[in-house]
């Protein structure tokens, strides 16, 4: 009896501490213009609060966030927080049209959500047009008060936010580019935490400096928040330690570049303990797109600039000429594949979870580009994108979430194929400009789960129009990357492959240049979720789809109504 007493006081005390260390963390957002001066010109560009990038949130885990977003700009808006599970929470996920009809122009609406089983560095972002090019900022997840990292401490925590820069008005830019049926004019610049670096015109003061003290570490949140670009990331002399990815633990890995896709993070521990002095942080493209032969001989354009910050030592002599860490070329695959299937998941970590190995659902889903008929465009197409050659296209009437609490038919159709309608060599450059494979029709075209159930996904990049490695983001869950390699998938040897042990788990894969990838997950969150490439210059030529994960059998898996200030559209 004393034992059981004893272990119901443990219990309870357990219970009573988790809840205490638990907060309700409250902000609010004021979306509208500000006027910043950049690279020798003056622009208005749309920002939160009055800064670029918006503010960072700061949490711990177990915490419940509620952000008020009042939008004072001109144009319809929603916030995606990239990463977070949003368990039984869809409606605070926040892409436009799929969990909800954009805030209008003098519109708010809160977003409200618990921070579970995840602990890390994610982000926030505008989720409509190319408006997350400034509106944006860091989700910073802590422990629960009391759990330590599973890393040493470091002396200081610093967000990196990498971002990409325009001397336009970024929505001009993409109406610009639908409007005649072309890829957007490429960024003009890239920024860390904002400001270009002084390789730009007009921006010798406008450089990001981290002062550090020798002998300590610092942990470096680095978010890759641009639009189009892959990129880079050295710090001159230094090695950097791995810790994390998208909000999860990695076993360390040490390297002395950082490569990352848009909407992926990479937590990293650096030491100060090279000589007192000045060092060049630096990023650039990693430019994967390959030319297309014979139709598309060159790769296409892309911002080939470099933005740089500073890394200063305290004590460092003014007048040091800071060191310029050698990059790597923009095309250097091998590089880039070396990074993304080196590090590995720590296994038995905070919330580490095993890689499930029933598994339910096959699928194959082919990822690249292809041509829809556009009769308003000057040559009557445009460039597509496509998975499965199905081409996204949201709905206008009502969210598709909506749609599948309230059960309303003709806003999405539930048959995106398992494997593509079609098969051939898939990456093969004799097929860059096949007519037959080329046109990828417009639809809402979702895949149904049933709760809980294991995918397994074959994520394969085609050569149509031309090879690229794509950073595919999927919402509301964190997926295993289970194998990655180049050319057509092998469904016999590949498999040999598969790291079941330790894998990485993340919300966003580089599918490889002209390769493949392979994930797997469980279903357990019902909702819409978007399912998406994260080059804006591809999602709206429609390179996603979106899983709807019907409810569960219990209340604690069953979707909960809309909150009462959801936009209507």
């Amino acid at each position: 009896m004393l034992r059981l007493l004893f272990l119901l006081t443990c219990a309870l005390a357990l219970l009573a501490s988790s809840v205490a260390s638990a907060a309700i963390v409250e902000h609010s957002f004021y979306v509208q213009n500000l006027t910043v001066n950049r690279l020798c010109s003056e622009q208005v560009v749309t920002a939160v609060n009055g800064s670029l990038p918006g503010p960072t949130l700061r949490v711990r885990e177990g915490d419940t966030l509620i952000v008020h977003v009042f939008n004072k700009s001109p144009y319809n808006l929603s916030i995606h927080w990239h990463g977070v599970f949003q368990l039984l929470s869809a409606w605070a996920d926040g892409p436009s049209m799929v969990t909800q009809c954009p805030i209008p122009p003098g519109g708010k609406y809160t977003y409200k959500f618990e921070l579970l089983q995840q602990e890390g560095t994610l982000w926030w972002h505008a989720h409509v047009s190319f408006l997350r090019a400034t509106v944006y900022g860091a989700l910073i997840i802590r422990p629960r008060s009391g759990h330590p990292y599973p890393f040493p401490k470091p002396h200081r925590e610093v967000p990196i936010l990498l971002g990409e820069w325009w001397n336009a008005n970024v929505v001009d830019v993409e109406n610009q580019a639908e409007a005649i049926g072309a890829p957007p004019n490429i960024s003009d610049a890239y920024t860390i935490n904002g400001l270009p670096g002084d390789l730009y015109k007009c921006s010798r003061n406008r450089m990001y400096k981290l002062k550090v003290q020798k002998g300590k570490t610092y942990l470096l949140r680095i978010i890759n928040a641009a639009l189009n670009n892959q990129l880079f990331f050295k710090i001159a002399n230094h090695n950097m330690t791995v810790v994390a990815v998208d909000a999860g633990y990695t076993v360390p890995y040490v390297t002395d570049v950082v490569v990352t896709g848009p909407g992926q993070t990479v937590d990293v521990l650096l030491a100060a303990d090279q000589e007192v002095g000045s060092y060049f942080m630096a990023a650039n493209a990693y430019a994967s797109a390959g030319p297309a032969p014979p139709a598309f001989p060159t790769p296409p354009p892309f911002d080939n600039t470099t933005t740089r910050g500073i890394v200063v030592y305290e004590g460092a002599p003014t007048s040091a000429t800071p060191i310029m860490p050698l990059m790597p070329a923009f095309t250097d695959n091998p590089t880039a594949h070396k990074f993304f299937t080196s590090i590995t998941g720590l296994a038995g970590g905070p919330h580490w979870v095993p890689v499930p190995r029933q598994i339910d659902e096959h699928m194959f889903v082919t990822v690249g580009l292809g041509i829809s008929i556009c009769p308003t465009c000057l040559n009557g197409t445009r460039p597509s994108a496509s998975m499965n050659n199905f081409s996204f296209e949201r709905p206008s009437s009502l969210s598709m979430l909506q749609a599948f609490f309230f059960n309303v038919s003709g806003i999405y159709t539930p048959d995106f194929p398992d494997t593509p309608p079609v098969k051939f060599d898939y990456t093969n450059v004799i097929n860059a400009v096949n007519p037959s494979l080329l046109i990828t029709p417009k639809s809402t075209s979702v895949k149904v789960l049933k709760y809980n159930a294991t995918v397994e996904m074959v994520l394969q990049n085609t050569a149509l129009l031309g090879v690229e490695n794509h950073p595919i983001h999927l919402h509301g869950f964190n997926f295993h990357v289970l194998a990655q390699g180049f050319g057509n998938y092998d469904p016999v040897n590949d498999p040999k492959k598969f790291n079941l042990i330790n894998p990485l788990s993340r919300n966003t894969i580089n599918v490889p240049v002209g390769g493949w990838g392979v994930i797997r997950f469980t279903a357990n969150n019902p909702g819409v979720w978007f399912f998406h490439c994260h080059l804006d210059a591809h999602l709206p030529f429609g390179l996603a789809t979106a899983f709807v994960v019907e409810n569960g059998p219990t209340p604690e898996s069953t979707l909960p109504p809309p909150p009462v200030d959801l936009p209507q559209c």
